[in-house]
Order: structure tokens, then sequence, then C-alpha cells
């Protein structure tokens, strides 16, 4: 199966297939992989044939693997406009992450495309980014300004009974919506279609439900649509059930990740 390299971005989130993901960024490994994806410098990928152009065209996606931390720190203790200055300065695109990176994330990803990267004035970026597909982590390399990841796509098989379940997990996902918005809130679907293909709408739940990163993760790496959507329905039951004790929340968009500090 063909492999690329690609910049990595590990986070103390998890990113799905479909869901934006909006980025403020200030640390300098992180600020040199977005220099790089916004000049289309070699940023871990292939370098161009002689005939080729280095920069990408309009339409050339930007991409980058976000992962989930399994072990260690979103951001370097003593990056820029953190806090704790009485610290020793961790250095280097692993800051963070133990002398083996790679035993630091989760071992599937998922591939970003940054559709915006806007450079500020003090030299932070602001990058709108979507997710794409998932990949496995196979190896992570430390020498360069950032971290980068040798990754193999995972395609998305429907398993069995896909269909159906899609329909199940979205009658779950409506119980689900009515109970965290409570009833005199607005539902977060009113007036809207929800889709029907089933990895989009496995995918979506996944997103826009209330899980501690390992579920979200276990969803992410599910080997197959069914499976994501047979485990979706279980999640959406308990949580139903438990919600069912709270007060009422606002409702939450659903495919708008937090803004990560980077």
């Amino acid at each position: 199966m063909t492999t690329a390299r690609l910049p990595l971005f590990p986070l103390n989130s998890v990113l799905f297939p479909g869901l934006v993901l909006p980025l403020n960024i200030f640390e300098e490994r992180y600020r040199a992989m977005m220099r790089d994806l916004s000049k289309g410098a070699d940023s871990g990928e292939s370098a161009p044939s002689p005939d080729q152009s280095a920069a990408p065209s309009e339409d050339e996606p930007r991409r980058f693997v976000v992962v989930a931390i399994r072990d260690g720190h979103e951001v370097a203790a003593t990056a820029p406009g953190m806090p704790d200055s009485t610290t020793m300065a961790e250095r280097g695109p692993a800051a963070g992450f133990g002398p083996d990176p790679v035993q630091a994330f989760h071992r599937v990803g998922c591939v970003a495309d940054a559709a915006t990267i806007r450079e500020r004035e003090d030299g932070s970026y602001e990058v709108l980014a979507t997710g794409t597909t998932r990949v496995k982590i196979l190896s992570v390399d430390a020498s360069g300004p950032y971290l980068t990841a040798e990754v193999e796509e995972l395609p998305e098989e429907p398993g069995d009974d896909a269909g159906a379940l899609a329909e199940g997990v979205l009658r779950a996902f409506r119980s689900y919506q009515k109970r965290l918005a409570g009833a005199r809130e607005r539902s977060l679907t009113t007036g809207a279609e929800l889709p029907d293909e089933p990895s989009v709408v496995s995918y979506l739940v996944a997103a826009a439900t209330v899980l501690d990163i390992p579920a979200r993760q276990r969803l992410l790496q599910a080997p197959d649509t069914a499976s994501r959507l047979r485990e979706e329905l279980k999640l959406l039951r308990a949580e139903t059930a438990v919600i069912r004790h709270l007060p009422s929340v606002p409702a939450v968009d659903l495919t708008v990740a937090p803004t990560s500090p980077n």
C-alpha cells in the first residue's frame, strides 16, 4: 500500500474526516510547519521533479496529519505566551513527547487539509483545516524543524448492515440531542437535513457526541463503518440515559471542533 510522509500535528483531541478544525498556532515548530505549507516548500512529502514547480497551485491541498496524544503535552512548557517562565525550556520538534515520540501518540490519525493559513503580525498563525482521510502512523521523524510521519491511508470499508445501522444511529442521536439541548432549546437539526451516507453519519455523530479522547479514538480507528455505528449506538444510548438526570445545557455546533491553543 502507498505511503506518504506528511507534517505531524499532535493534539489533545481527535480529528474526524469532515470535521472542521480551527487552530491558533504560536509555537515555533508549528509556525515553521505552516510557513512551509503556505509557501509550498518541502514539508516532508516527495520533492518535485526538476520540471515541476515547488509552489502548489491554488487548488492543491496543504496537508498535515492530526494525531491524538496518548502521553505528552500539546504545548511545550515554556512556549511563547505560556506562564511558567521558571521552567527549563523544552526545545525541538519533539518537545513534550519524550525520547521516542511515536510512543506518545495514538497510531491512527486523520489527514487535515488547511483551507486557510493566515499569518498575524506577531508571527503566529490562524488556520482553518478540514479532516479528510484516516491514516495509520508507521513512523515519526524528529530530525527537522517539526515532526513528520510516514503514514498509510486506511480505507473506509462499509461493513455489514451499515445502512440500517446508520438509520438507528440517527434516531438515537436525535434522542440524545434533544436530551442534551433540553426540551426548551432549539434542536441542533431543526430545519436541517442530516446525511444518510453511513460513513458520513458515523463521523458526524462521533464528532458531535460528548465523549472523552479514548472513546473518540476507538471510533476513529474502527475497522469499518458498521463497527463504528454499532459502537456509537451503544454510546448514544448510554449517554442519553445519563443526561436524563442532568440539567439542560446549550446546544453546540455539530461540525466545528474547539479552537486548539496549539
